[in-house]
């Protein structure tokens, strides 16, 4: 489990990294790139959140 939480930690950083280079980005091509990335980060870190929430929701089933 932590591993899991180490890893949404790190891509809720990248995440956060790639809207600040999208947000300095001059090129508008880097700039859309930058956007996609972010988001897809978010996405992606959402899905282990929530991946986290059921394992831990399971675990709250098996014990109560």
């Amino acid at each position: 489990m932590q591993d899991m939480k180490a890893h949404l930690e790190k891509l809720r950083a990248d995440a956060a990294e790639c809207a600040l280079i999208r947000d300095l980005a001059t090129d508008p091509d880097k700039r859309e790139l930058f956007r996609r990335l972010a988001e897809h980060l978010t996405t992606l870190a959402g899905d282990i959140e929530a991946v986290i929430a059921a394992k831990l929701g399971g675990a709250e089933d098996q014990t109560g």
